[in-house]
């Protein structure tokens, strides 16, 4: 209760996030807005891949553009039909994560939880790249400084990410819309057109290098899954929909699928019939909309709605790996401090560590989207695999009605996904995947070898356990490192003399005029506290009070030594003030066992 104060409503200092509390959750339109554009953007990336792999063959191979597509989308249906059933059985958020830690064991989640990392520090690395690329069909001046480009983007990103300003679904619809209505477009008017209104980029010779088999097909499916990366964020933010969220989020993955099939079969229609090959300067999709569109401003537009929606896209792992991050640090699997929200709902260490992450990657790929694409789309399939396999041992185990069409529902995910995850590993592991393959198992033993680390300390601390009662310490020791008598001394003395049976001053000085002059001036003002000079020929500080507080606690004795600190107001006069007293906080931690206290004294300056 406040005295003498009119009554007002306590709010909590953090913000509660997306779903939680008596907050509105998302539409299944907002949630389409909010949760889809990693999957709906791939369509930049995704059909370019099948061509680049498609043109080995010659520019005849192009017309297996379709078929290959058909055979994506249709592993598309199986995937949106099974987390379908995901959503129903996890509607706490049923990630791969969360589904292999409940369903498959230890082991499972954390290969679940190795391949989530992977695949969210790929999706910005991946969508900065292609965002560059789509920027640069627009204004091909940019295309010598991708990676300044997607710099300048993930530092932006990181920015607003760290301040903690939350996504709105409502502020995210306007430019999904206007891709979706983009895209939609380019498809529609490019069908009725008999050929391409105009051609963008620059001519480049195409030589068949390879014959159109087998390997290639394979290769060329490979590479098109990539844009089936996001199908899962629906099921992995169900908490965050409006009741009833499972049906408005199962309903949300079905509008998903059916635009990103449309969108994937209309440009691989279009890919098919004007025999789209790579050209220099430009993306595949670029040459698509200035065949639809022409080159006027309908072009640019839609050029930097794709740049705008997948930096959006790369925004979404920002929201997702810091939270998989704290829960990781929540089950001893990371160091604890990604665990740690600030005021704003931010886990800040968790953001900082994924911006880290992508900029490494896309120096050591130079912002190359299709250096990037063989390493995406393996750690996907390595999640979506878990996920399905997770749901059919729990409808096996469970075993309500119905749960044996269930079980086949997920089986076949589960062996879909399967397949095309080693038709990626197979085709892809000279291309980059191997990096994958190092990286996951890399990431697996670094995550059990925390949860060891904490599972020792837990039982060294005895946590779990009812200790003994504390010991009682008589005569306990205050000791109080002064340089002279001021303002600050009684300030720390005071604070000592709160705290322990007995206080001492401890004054290190290496000039006998400058130890008798403090002599004098303590007798003068006789505090009631004893003061030990300490002499230090060497002129060292902290190496004598380190020996003094460790002759103090021989014996057993409870010691704390009590550091007074002067704090200015303002920061940038930080660096005028002596950093002595941290410096001995520091070795007075590491060489002893005593307490050891910083005792601010504020200025006004």
């Amino acid at each position: 209760m406040a005295y003498g104060l009119a009554r007002r409503e306590l709010r909590p200092r953090v913000p509660l996030r997306p779903g939680e509390g008596d907050k509105h959750g998302l539409t299944s339109l907002e949630g389409l807005a909010a949760l889809s554009l990693d999957a709906l953007s791939s369509v930049a990336y995704g059909p370019e891949a099948i061509v680049l792999a498609l043109v080995v063959a010659g520019t005849g191979a192009l017309t297996a553009t379709l078929p290959i597509t058909l055979a994506i989308t249709f592993l598309l249906a199986a995937l949106v039909v099974s987390y379908g059933q995901v959503i129903a059985v996890h509607p706490d958020g049923g990630g791969a994560y969360a589904v292999a830690k409940t369903d498959l064991g230890g082991t499972a989640s954390l290969l679940a939880a190795a391949s989530l990392v992977v695949d969210y520090v790929l999706t910005v690395a991946v969508s900065l790249a292609a965002g560059a690329d789509a920027l640069a069909s627009a204004f091909p001046s940019l295309g010598h400084d991708k990676l300044l480009v997607c710099l300048v983007g993930l530092a932006l990103l990181t920015a607003v990410n760290l301040r903690g300003i939350a996504e709105s679904a409502r502020v995210l619809m306007l430019p999904t819309l206007l891709f979706i209505v983009a895209i939609l477009g380019v498809i529609l008017l490019g069908l009725l057109r008999s050929h391409p209104v105009a051609v963008v980029g620059t001519d480049q010779p195409v030589h068949a290098t390879e014959a159109l088999g087998a390997l290639v097909i394979l290769k060329a499916f490979s590479s098109g899954c990539s844009a089936l990366t996001g199908v899962e964020a629906i099921a992995n933010a169900v908490p965050t929909f409006r009741p009833p969220s499972v049906k408005r989020a199962q309903r949300t993955e079905l509008m998903l699928g059916g635009l990103l099939g449309i969108m994937l079969i209309g440009l691989a229609i279009l890919i098919r019939r004007d025999h789209v090959a790579p050209r220099g300067g430009v993306t595949v999709l670029a040459q698509l909309t200035a065949g639809a569109y022409g080159t006027g401003w309908p072009y640019y537009v839609t050029n930097l709605v794709v740049t705008l929606v997948l930096g959006l896209a790369a925004n979404t792992s920002f929201g997702g790996l810091p939270v998989l991050m704290s829960l990781l640090a929540r089950d001893h699997r990371l160091p604890h401090l990604f665990g740690l929200r600030a005021e704003r709902p931010v886990y800040r260490y968790g953001v900082l560590a994924l911006a880290l992450l992508a900029t490494l990657l896309l120096i050591a790929t130079d912002a190359d989207t299709h250096r990037l694409l063989p390493l995406f789309a393996i750690g996907v399939f390595i999640g979506f695999t878990l996920s399905q396999v997770g749901l059919v041992r729990h409808w096996a185990s469970r075993r309500p009605h119905g749960w044996k069409r269930r079980a086949l529902i997920n089986g076949t995910g589960a062996l879909l996904t399967t397949l095309a995850g080693v038709i990626l590993l197979f085709t892809k592991f000279l291309g980059g995947a191997w990096v994958v393959v190092i990286a996951v198992p890399l990431l697996m033993l670094l995550f059990a070898r925390i949860q060891r680390y904490y599972t020792a300390v837990g039982q060294e601390l005895g946590l779990g356990r009812t200790p003994q009662p504390p010991l009682r310490h008589t005569g306990s020791l205050v000791i109080v490192p002064i340089g002279e008598v001021s303002k600050l001394a009684r300030h720390a003395l005071g604070a000592a003399l709160a705290l322990g049976d007995e206080v001492v001053a401890v004054a290190v000085h290496a000039d006998p005029v400058r130890s008798r002059a403090l002599e004098e001036a303590w007798e003068r003002w006789n505090p009631g506290v004893r003061l030990d000079i300490v002499n230090s020929p060497h002129h060292s500080l902290v190496q004598p009070i380190v020996d003094y507080v460790l002759r103090a606690a021989e014996g057993g004795r409870q010691v704390a030594v009590l550091i007074p600190e002067v704090e200015p107001k303002h920061r940038r006069y930080e660096i005028l003030q002596n950093q002595r007293g941290l410096l001995l906080a520091t070795v007075l931690r590491a060489r002893t066992d005593v307490v050891v206290c910083l005792l601010p004294y504020r200025l006004k300056l």
